[in-house]
């Protein structure tokens, strides 16, 4: 079993701590027993820490309570991934978590980082030469300590093989589904988002900066719309059918996805589509052809010519390496 440890030093975010516990926690099996509601773990989550209580912080660096857990950092050496959460911690790790990480590094361990947690990664020259990125009120920072690292600001994660870096705690949702998608397939990641009922994959290239006006007359949750969009996507979509079925102008609806979702409904859509085809790539033998028909792409070309587009492979090879792994 795929072991995930969370190194967690004295006055980690809280947030930065559960979300990865959450996410790999509940990804399972899609092969069910009869009857059965989840099917088997697919991740092992300790959470390590540098004492046996440390304070958990929240916003702002309030203290909000102590946590307790029996694993110190030499468990989480045997690790297959470590998450280094942010919090007030970040700008001074120990030595004893430096070496831990450039140990684990060494050893090529799947390191990944929440929010300020990539400074901890920078201090460990973890980051030299590579693209990072981390909250916006952070960036500043690691590019002073970091002069090498390529900091992108405007991303929500960054994955850089075996290294990865997230911007704010929330993002650190997006970042555990990505590696839960790249570890078992877009099917698994699905069925993560379902039981935790969290809305679609945002891509780790999205902007972090997305506008939430206040509630309004015209301002409405797209949920059911997304909602209905994923409920056809074998069918023929326009914008002004998206459009009709929100009740609002299509340039309403163009406005409202950005504010939402940081893209347009046309290539969210699209996004749904390749996701769609990935599951069924994944877990069905269904032809090519047939799964282009039942995505929405009608052919198997039109199909294909987009997926390689946003999955960087073909859909055979997507199947084939599917399988493989």
């Amino acid at each position: 079993m795929h072991r995930v440890a969370v190194v967690m030093a004295d006055r980690s975010g809280v947030l930065d701590v559960a979300i990865p516990a959450q996410v790999f926690g509940t990804a399972r099996s899609l092969e069910k027993a009869p009857g059965e509601l989840w099917g088997e773990r697919l991740y092992d989550v300790i959470v390590c820490a540098e004492r046996p209580e440390a304070t958990v912080s929240g916003p702002g660096g309030l203290d909000l309570f102590t946590m307790t857990t029996p694993y110190t950092l030499a468990d989480a050496r045997t690790a297959d991934t470590i998450i280094v959460p942010g919090g007030s911690n970040a700008t001074c790790p120990s030595a004893e978590l430096i070496e831990l990480l450039q140990d684990a590094h060494a050893r090529g361990v799947r390191i990944a980082s929440i929010c300020s947690g990539a400074l901890v990664l920078g201090d460990a020259g973890l980051l030299e030469g590579k693209v990072a990125t981390t909250h916006w009120t952070s960036t500043d920072v690691l590019v002073e300590r970091c002069p090498s690292v390529q900091v992108d600001a405007n991303v929500l994660f960054v994955d850089a093989g075996d290294v990865l870096t997230s911007a704010g705690a929330a993002t650190g949702m997006d970042l555990c589904m990505h590696m839960v998608r790249s570890d078992f397939g877009s099917a698994v990641a699905a069925e993560v988002a379902r039981h935790i009922v969290l809305s679609p994959a945002r891509e780790g290239g999205q902007a972090q900066f997305i506008v939430h006006p206040e509630p309004g007359p015209d301002c409405g949750s797209l949920e059911p719309t997304m909602r209905w969009i994923r409920e056809h996507l074998a069918e023929p979509i326009t914008l002004a059918d998206m459009a009709s079925y929100a009740m609002v102008s299509p340039r309403t609806l163009n406005r409202k996805f950005r504010e939402q979702t940081g893209t347009t409904p046309l290539q969210w859509l699209l996004r749904q589509r390749i996701q769609h085809a990935q599951e069924l790539l994944e877990t069905t033998t269904i032809p090519i052809e047939e799964i282009a028909r039942h995505c929405g792409f009608g052919t198997a070309i039109n199909m294909r010519q987009h997926f390689t587009r946003q999955v960087r492979t073909s859909p055979i090879g997507y199947r084939k390496a599917f399988r493989a792994s």
